[in-house]
């Protein structure tokens, strides 16, 4: 209540990112972080979940997105995420999109951005997140060691051609410091990317990956994330692809670049152009495409739910639709610090109810 009454309308008197670079400043400081941590953790044992053969201390994670670099692990631990993933990362560092990028639509509940994978390079992801882990430690507030994954893409001058390479490198050096790695060829904002859904780049890509990660002494889980425009037979065709090259899930789903049935302004919408499209307009697609793979996959595939989740009612029914996992990102900005600790508590009381009832 208090975020919503007073702190939000004041964030939301600033630029979208310039409030995203305030909030995360102010989280990064000592005391905020601590008052964070014990207002916010909520440790619950009984919502400890093993998907992919990781211990995940809790099934709601950070989406990527908020944490391009590795900066903030300590403050979303405080925030109680079970897992925050990493990225999107590219081989090299790269700036993004020109601002403004990130937009607001209060009246839906969402954001439209078109960042571009502005990110500063592997190679500093790689070193901030095992500089964390030797903070964090194998132990956290949540109950368990925090799960980090690291979430990689392909630079904007990398032609597609030659984007499987851009994506080995992401993969090599980010291998040592994450738990699990997400493919991402379905962000709408790093030009021609989506092509790489397509049945010949995307089987180059994951099967040169899988290829290096089972010569490794441990493999580690790879999944592919998705857009939500994809045709259920286009998912057809990549749920075969990612059976065939034995990837343990997929994440569902990125950002659309769909604009039916919001409430903002056509006119408005004209004036900000192009971009994903996230928060709450997302929750029908998304969940209905996790209910959709959870019954093709018949359980071969784990599944991360993402897209749309404000609430514990949203993440129940994601949960309820077949998902092993569920992160948000859109939901921490418009509900405020609190919802990672109310979903948590949501899923509790039913995890509790359904075992004391079977």
């Amino acid at each position: 209540m208090i975020y919503k009454t007073f702190i939000k309308p004041l964030l939301f008197n600033l630029s979208a990112e310039n409030a995203h670079h305030f909030t995360t400043v102010m989280m990064r400081q000592a005391p905020v972080r601590w008052a964070l941590e014990k207002m916010c953790a909520h440790n619950q044992p009984s919502l400890e979940k093993v998907v992919m053969g990781l211990k995940f201390p809790n099934p709601v994670g950070l989406a990527a997105g908020f944490d391009k670099n590795g900066f903030y692990i300590r403050e979303m631990q405080a925030l109680g995420f079970g897992f925050v993933e990493i990225g999107t990362v590219t081989p090299l560092p790269q700036p993004g999109n020109d601002k403004p990028r990130l937009f607001r639509l209060p009246k839906d509940e969402a954001l439209i951005n078109r960042m571009g994978f502005n990110n500063y390079g592997v190679e500093v992801a790689a070193a901030r997140i095992k500089a964390a882990r030797k903070v964090i430690g194998e132990n956290t507030n949540n109950g368990g060691r925090m799960i980090i994954g690291g979430n990689i893409g392909k630079n904007k001058i990398t032609p597609n051609e030659k984007a499987v390479n851009d994506y080995i490198i992401g993969f090599e050096k980010l291998f040592d410091a994450v738990d699990y790695f997400v493919v991402n060829v379905s962000s709408p904002n790093t030009p021609n990317l989506r092509e790489l859904q397509e049945e010949k780049p995307l089987r180059e890509i994951l099967s040169e990956l899988q290829k290096r990660n089972f010569q490794k002494e441990k493999s580690k889980p790879l999944l592919l994330k998705i857009a939500p425009d994809l045709s259920f037979e286009q998912i057809d065709l990549i749920l075969q692809i990612c059976i065939d090259n034995k990837l343990a899930g997929i994440v569902a789903t990125n950002t659309t670049i769909s604009r039916e049935g919001l409430r903002t302004s056509s006119e408005k919408l004209n004036a900000i152009g192009a971009g994903g499209l996230s928060g709450k307009p997302l929750i029908n697609r998304s969940t209905e495409i996790i209910n959709y793979i959870a019954k093709k996959s018949n359980n071969q595939l784990a599944i991360m739910g993402v897209g749309g989740i404000h609430t514990p009612d949203d993440a129940n029914r994601m949960l309820d639709a077949g998902a092993d996992l569920i992160q948000l990102y859109t939901g921490l900005i418009y509900e405020g610090p609190f919802v990672v600790k109310n979903i948590i508590k949501r899923i509790s009381s039913i995890h509790l109810f359904q075992t004391h009832t079977e």
